[in-house]
């Protein structure tokens, strides 16, 4: 039998915590900053801890080397000689000593206290019997030596000091000491004062890292609440960028993220407008007319087949135009390799000269070896030239040419056609806009000049049109010229039938998937 299968392995993840990102990084400031201040605060306090201790040690011993001095060095004021009597000795080193604040002493005689402090002396050793106790065999001792002692009342740090005279009399003992706790209290309460300091600093340091926070992560804010508000038709919302760090680079990336949906989207859904408003009349036209074909009319018959072959043959040219468009947004639309302009002006008239009985010449060729995409600028030129063709009288002159000029690559088609109408010119770049003048109602479904807008703009230029009616129009494609490497030797000529066919054939093999309309 086998476990059943833990529901944390479908948790999203990060949806463990339900602290924010904000309250989280603030929650880390706080904790750190408190952390610091803590560690800081208990080092001092050992620190200090131990500068007092070893205070309270350095003013013992010197009081032991006192006594020590005077024992060997002084004289009994009473006699005038050195000191014969323990009690005379440990009374001298009472009377010459000034105990200092929380300093207290006792001269022990044999068993018993006989000796005490002044009374304006605060400390009283001798009121503690726990002490008085522990010091009872004290004028018993060899050396001189250092204790702590804790008793119910407080902690003492005392020095005992033996005192033995060889001309006889009892034995004693001098004992001075410290209140080990009222010492330490004293900077006790300057870590008191540190511990509201500390506080205040991590409130001040909580209120520093919400508002440093808020703002440092406002774009992230703002990048929740414009993912919240698009929708698939609406992507026109973009995060406010401000600043240059790692978090505004972030919304610039969002931005731009954004901006690549959006031209998706806006290419997909003018594709299916386009799909669904185009294909519905020649759908139309082909199943009216199979509806009303008299399948036993041989002539009837071989009549729809023909309308419908031309509708189908209409909807494959507009279905290739569409698919065109559609892949002018990726990245391999445009695909620039250094080109010999003018000799891709000569190339571009022989693929031309079989769409129709024209006079087909060249203008201008221009003499430079730039990077263009050359399948691209032939399938422009091809629709423009296909225009021209449609929109002008047989034996008439197209004329092709390139040119450059200001950094500027130029190329044309001009025709003695028909010409545009003013109002139209500004519109012939659109999309399904189609002129009426000189051609039939089926002629092309007005993709072809957006074809060339877009193969344009895809080089970083545009399509212009320069036209008067009745006279003809220039089609120009206007591209910044950028300079690519100069062809070898043998690259840069061309004779008759060197590579000719074969790029022809190249040429051909492209243009069959051309619409040419």
């Amino acid at each position: 039998m086998t476990a059943p299968p833990s529901r944390d392995r479908d948790r999203p993840v990060g949806s463990g915590s339900r602290l924010g990102v904000r309250a989280r990084v603030l929650l880390v400031v706080v904790s750190l900053s408190a952390l610091g201040l803590l560690l800081a605060g208990l080092l001092a306090f050992v620190a200090q801890s131990r500068a007092v201790d070893a205070q309270i040690d350095q003013a013992l011993n010197q009081t032991v080397s006192e006594f020590q001095q005077l024992a060997v060095e002084g004289t009994d004021p009473e006699t005038g000689t050195s000191f014969t009597d323990a009690r005379a000795l440990i009374y001298a080193t009472m009377q010459l000593s000034i105990p200092t604040t929380n300093e207290g002493m006792i001269g022990i005689i044999g068993d018993r206290i006989a000796l005490t402090a002044p009374p304006a002396v605060s400390l009283r050793l001798e009121d503690d019997p726990e002490l008085v106790a522990a010091l009872a065999d004290a004028s018993q001792g060899e050396r001189i030596v250092l204790r702590t002692l804790t008793t119910s009342q407080r902690t003492y740090r005392f020095a005992v000091i033996p005192v033995h005279v060889d001309g006889g009399g009892a034995d004693g003992a001098l004992v001075t000491g410290f209140d080990q706790d009222a010492e330490h209290a004293r900077f006790n309460r300057v870590f008191r004062v540190y511990a509201y300091v500390a506080l205040g600093a991590i409130a001040v340091v909580a209120l520093a890292g919400a508002w440093i926070s808020s703002r440092a992560l406002r774009p992230i804010t703002a990048l929740r609440e414009t993912a919240q508000v698009i929708t698939e038709s609406d992507l026109t919302r973009r995060i406010a960028v401000t600043g240059n760090d790692d978090l505004s680079e972030l919304a610039r990336t969002v931005n731009a993220m954004l901006d690549r949906l959006e031209d998706a989207f806006v290419s997909q859904r003018r594709l299916l407008d386009d799909v669904g408003h185009e294909l519905r009349t020649p759908v139309t036209i082909v199943r009216g007319h199979l509806e009303l074909m008299d399948p036993d009319d041989p002539a009837d018959a071989r009549a729809t087949r023909d309308i419908a072959m031309g509708e189908l043959l209409r909807m494959q040219r507009l279905v290739d135009d569409l698919m065109t468009l559609a892949t002018v947004a990726h990245p391999d639309f445009v695909r620039r390799t250094p080109t010999d302009v003018g000799r891709l002006t000569d190339d571009m008239l022989d693929v031309l000269r079989p769409l129709a009985s024209r006079r087909w010449i060249v203008d201008a060729r221009a003499t430079s070896t730039l990077l263009v995409d050359p399948q691209r600028i032939t399938q422009a030129i091809v629709q423009l030239a296909a225009n021209a063709v449609r929109y002008s009288a047989d034996g008439s002159t197209i004329a092709v040419g390139s040119a450059v000029a200001d950094g500027r690559l130029r190329f044309w088609v001009r025709d003695e056609g028909v010409g545009i109408a003013p109002e139209d010119a500004s519109r012939v770049f659109e999309r399904f806009v189609r002129g009426d003048r000189g051609r039939s109602a089926h002629d092309g479904a007005g993709l072809g000049l957006a074809i060339v807008s877009a193969i344009a703009q895809a080089h970083g230029g545009r399509a212009r049109v320069e036209s008067a009616p009745g006279v003809g129009s220039t089609f120009t494609i206007d591209l910044p010229a950028t300079p690519g490497p100069v062809p070898l030797p043998h690259q840069a000529g061309r004779t008759d039938g060197e590579d000719s066919g074969a790029q022809h054939d190249a040429d051909e093999e492209r243009n069959e998937q051309w619409p040419r309309s």
